[in-house]
């Protein structure tokens, strides 16, 4: 098939010059074998065919090297096939790194040459860009004009240092906030617990105001809630009487909505929260107790110990308190059927419950079996959660954080929307509790 046009022969120095037939094969065999000894002689050359797609201003950019001191000027012959376009930049790119002594190409950006249409179909297309990570939920950092700071708070019965989160929202409205006091198990600090139970992230999507006071380690070597002292289980007494006015200060010195107040708590501090719940009935809307044990299970040390390990009923409730319970099944620290007990005594105010069981399991996660009583067909009144396989930990509670078990139901969520679903009345919040 007769040639149109004409072949030139491309130096590896940069210069040009006609080639003849027999000279093609000759020099592009002496070219290629200087290559591969990494000599990089000045005679050394070879011949280009580049098919008429691949003249772009993307294929001439990246041939003529504008970075490079020695600039060489191709003439492309044009031609109609498509297959050799990446054998013959790949030949090209070598023979100048060897020249131009290892200088690194880089491929500008495909833009259209005035007066030239843009590249076709058989083009090289630009890589794409890897997608930017996205920071991790469980990591995210809280808004800015969030606050998660530290006071101290005195009474008559003492003095504990606490952590309070006011959410972002909570400058976006005027409308008073449910408020919420966590109570640490032993060994945490309020850090830990908010990182574990990912309650600030709450917080901020349900426009909570979250309280986490802080035990000493002069109280408690352990920093454990002393729930099993006769001193520490009344009310105006000992740690109770110390929370209850943590919680008044809050309400006075907030936004808070005194009908949405709630306490929570885990191991010594899910019993301390109970206590509450029965010593403040006026006060509390809610609790949450996730492995504790019921009131009155203990009166010293030796008979804590007796209930962590046996389980113990406790002392029969009278105020009616909405009451959520979480417990793991394999819990070597607190018996499980303190869980059982708690949600016993929880229902025993409320007449003629009717109780609804359900078995799920999270995706990759633990079973569970969620008990349901609630009064006819009204909301929960009180909710008993058994997470199997699980241990002495918060379910579904963040790595981040001590004591916490990522595989099981979400504890953290599933309180709040328990409890929001709870207010106390004026009428109850005025009442003085009879004991």
């Amino acid at each position: 098939m007769p040639r149109h046009g004409h072949t030139w022969r491309y130096m590896a120095n940069g210069r040009r010059g006609p080639a003849d037939p027999g000279s093609r094969e000759r020099d592009r065999g002496a070219c290629m074998a200087a290559l591969r000894r990494g000599s990089g002689a000045t005679g050394c050359g070879t011949t280009l065919f580049v098919p008429r797609k691949m003249l772009t201003f993307r294929t001439k950019a990246a041939f003529m090297l504008k970075r490079s001191r020695s600039k060489a000027r191709i003439r492309i012959r044009k031609t109609g096939s498509t297959a050799a376009a990446d054998m013959i930049s790949a030949a090209f790119t070598s023979a100048a790194r060897m020249t131009l002594g290892a200088m690194t190409l880089a491929t500008p950006t495909a833009t259209p040459v005035k007066g030239k249409a843009p590249a076709g179909k058989g083009s090289p297309k630009p890589a794409k860009r890897p997608p930017a990570a996205k920071p991790h939920p469980r990591t995210a950092m809280p808004p800015r004009k969030a606050s998660f700071r530290t006071d101290t708070h005195s009474c008559a019965f003492g003095t504990r240092r606490y952590k309070i989160y006011t959410p972002a929202s909570a400058a976006t409205s005027a409308d008073p906030m449910p408020l919420l006091i966590m109570l640490h198990g032993c060994g945490q600090t309020p850090d830990d617990f908010a990182k574990g139970t990912r309650m600030n992230m709450l917080a901020e999507e349900f426009r909570l105001l979250v309280v986490y006071p802080a035990q000493t380690r002069e109280a408690h070597p352990r920093r454990c809630w002393n729930w099993f002292r006769r001193g520490d289980q009344l009310r105006d007494a000992g740690e109770p009487g110390l929370i209850a006015s943590l919680t008044r200060h809050v309400i006075r010195t907030h936004l808070v909505d005194p009908s949405r107040v709630y306490v929570a708590g885990l191991s010594a501090g899910a019993s301390l929260a109970l206590i509450l719940a029965d010593a403040y009935p006026d006060m509390f809307a809610a609790v949450g107790a996730h492995s504790g044990l019921p009131v009155g299970a203990a009166r010293d040390q030796t008979s804590a110990l007796m209930a962590m390990g046996q389980g113990n009923p406790g002392n029969r409730r009278i105020a009616t308190v909405p009451t959520i319970v979480f417990q793991g099944g394999e819990d070597r620290v607190v018996n499980p059927r303190n869980g059982r007990f708690i949600a016993l005594r929880a229902s025993e105010p409320y007449p003629r419950l009717r109780t609804t069981e359900l078995r799920r399991e999270v995706p990759r996660g633990h079973s569970y079996v969620k008990t349901i009583h609630r009064l006819g067909q009204g909301r929960p009144l009180i909710e008993h959660w058994l997470i199997n396989g699980s241990g002495h930990a918060w379910s579904g509670g963040s790595s981040a954080g001590r004591f916490v078990d990522p595989a099981g139901p979400d504890a953290s969520r599933e309180m709040v929307r328990f409890f929001l679903r709870h207010t106390l009345s004026a009428r109850k919040r005025s009442a003085v509790p009879a004991f």
